[in-house]
């Protein structure tokens, strides 16, 4: 497979990580705008809180090492894979998982962006997208995902509304709408899962949670 990729200027952001783990990004006129990942961070707070009173300090911590190592090496291996750049796969889970989102990813076409910097001055957020591009002749945002065990769709709205996030930050530079999105985890040891919405279904829920949060953080 050779993925084409489209010919679009590179938006030049500055991110910025806090001591506290909160990343922000500086736009180009010098606006300061929060990550779209720490804004829903801040609304699974207090569930993160109770899981990890729940199963303890230690094993949270094991979880989520575990957690976070799978998904970073998946993100390098389907980053590597659409960028038409060699893959070299020593860990067998992973290449199982990778193998396991291979057909998902084969129907993926002309790359506008691929882990590239986004802003938006409407939403006054930033981040950084895994993948936009056209699935099956239809463009998207495109968000890999990594998953212990098979997700429910109620479980997952942060998803949806990060990716609703990304669509409207890309029309707003660069002039093309993402009318849709496209979430694909890869399940350890089980099938994969693709969930696929409309951009506008979660607009609405994305601007009251950006309205709560700056609320939240206002000096």
């Amino acid at each position: 497979m050779n993925f084409n990729h489209v010919n679009v200027p590179e938006l030049k952001l500055e991110k910025v990580t806090l001591d506290n783990g909160k990343r922000y990004y500086v736009t180009p006129e010098g606006k300061k705008y929060p990550s779209i990942t720490t804004m829903l961070s801040h609304f699974s707070k207090q569930s993160i809180i109770e899981w990890r009173n729940r199963i303890g300090h230690e094993e949270a911590n094991k979880i989520s090492r575990q957690a976070s190592t799978r998904g970073t090496r998946l993100h390098s291996i389907v980053e590597k894979y659409i960028a038409n750049e060699d893959m070299n796969i020593e860990n067998p889970q992973q290449l199982e998982m990778f193998k396991s989102i291979l057909p998902y990813l084969n129907n993926i076409d002309n790359v506008y962006l691929q882990e590239k910097y986004l802003y938006s001055n409407h939403l006054r957020l930033a981040g950084t997208v895994d993948c936009i591009a056209e699935y099956k002749g239809r463009l998207n945002v495109i968000d890999f995902k990594t998953s212990s065990k098979p997700k429910r769709e109620d479980w997952i709205e942060g998803y949806f509304v990060q990716a609703a996030a990304y669509a409207i930050m890309f029309e707003e530079r660069y002039k093309i709408p993402v009318p849709r999105i496209t979430i694909l985890i890869a399940v350890e040891n089980d099938y994969p899962q693709i969930f696929q919405k409309k951009r506008d279904e979660f607009v609405p829920r994305l601007l009251e949670m950006r309205d709560e949060y700056e609320r939240s953080t206002k000096d």
